[in-house]
């Protein structure tokens, strides 16, 4: 069964500076852009999952449009919980992404496995719209890597995966290029 994860498209602020702000005009067109992509491989037996954070549900709306589905809000698969004030966030992800999972709090790994069990309870092929940390800490933990940011997944790209019953595997990895994490 396969499991499509789609990053959210371009926001349109940043991630510290802004709580939750939705896509940028281009962030819409990359969002259509990905249903566009994806919308053909997918049948009518699909879930469609996102993160509760405007970006992540705005860039469903076209696969819920196209679809006629409704969309289901899922907070394992929102952007990784920071434990540091709102203002402080962009310092801490950014020193974040040059660590590994074994020098992580127990809030972060939680996180980490939580994802990991939401996905393994998937009955049905499932497109999940998410966060560029999401994709990074699923892709790191099927491919087995320490690191916490593997890849750079482009916005609205699109990572698959497959559910083998009682385990995952890694198929492709979104788009990469370099974006800004926002």
């Amino acid at each position: 069964m396969n499991i499509y994860l789609v990053r959210h498209g371009e926001a349109a602020a940043a991630w510290g500076t802004s709580s939750d702000p939705g896509l940028s005009e281009d962030g819409k067109l990359q969002a259509e852009k990905a249903a566009e992509q994806l919308l053909p491989s997918l049948d009518r037996n699909v879930d469609l999952v996102s993160s509760p954070l405007l970006r992540a549900q705005e860039t469903a709306t076209p696969f819920s449009k196209a679809l006629a589905m409704d969309i289901s809000l899922n907070d394992a698969f929102r952007e990784i919980p920071s434990p540091v004030p709102f203002e402080e966030r962009q310092a801490w992800l950014r020193e974040f992404m040059g660590q590994g999972w074994s020098q992580q709090p127990e809030l972060l790994t939680s996180w980490r496995d939580h994802m990991h069990s939401e996905l393994l309870a998937m009955q049905k092929p499932t497109v999940i719209f998410t966060h560029f940390m999401v994709l990074n800490t699923i892709v790191g933990l099927l491919s087995g890597q320490e690191e916490t940011v593997c890849f750079r997944p482009d916005n609205a790209s699109i990572t698959q995966i497959k559910h083998n019953g009682d385990s995952l595997e890694l198929v492709s990895r979104g788009d990469e290029l370099t974006t800004f994490v926002n």
